[in-house]
């Protein structure tokens, strides 16, 4: 079981900075001021280059679905079956185990962050397919601007 402070955030330093970001309903991930790197889930160093000198970026929000599953089995009460487990590659690079919600999103279809509230708890990030999209990543709306339609 995590330990969690008074505000209700895991007891873990390197954590921190991402929890207290979801309080307010933001999206941070770690990155390298060596290479540049971002990186999911937050480490004491760099992925790509070993370096030590991390920051907290605003991701954008938006991601491609890489993966999904269905859970059909109960498996935390909190969560009742049926939903929608994923692997989204954020548009900043790295790859969030979410889940999906709302309206059905396909593998390789446009996602954007939306939050989870959890009682006493920061929200956890969650995804729901993009108003619009057409599956190869843009809107209709783009798409009917990079044609000269609409």
């Amino acid at each position: 079981m995590t330990d969690h402070d008074a505000d209700g955030l895991p007891g873990d330093p390197t954590t921190a900075p991402f929890w207290r970001a979801a309080r307010e309903h933001r999206l941070v991930l770690q990155r390298c001021r060596t290479c540049g790197a971002h990186q999911f889930y937050p480490r004491p160093f760099c992925l790509s280059c070993f370096g030590l000198d991390l920051d907290w970026a605003e991701a954008s929000g938006r991601a491609t679905v890489y993966s999904k599953t269905t859970v059909r089995i109960p498996v935390i009460a909190e969560m009742p079956p049926p939903y929608v487990v994923a692997v989204v590659t954020l548009d900043e690079g790295p790859r969030l185990t979410t889940n999906l919600v709302g309206s059905e999103a396909a593998i390789g279809e446009r996602v954007s962050v939306t939050w989870r509230e959890r009682a006493g708890l920061p929200p956890l990030p969650v995804f729901q397919r993009l108003a619009g999209a057409d599956g190869d990543g843009d809107t209709d709306e783009q798409s009917a601007s990079q044609t000269g339609a609409g």
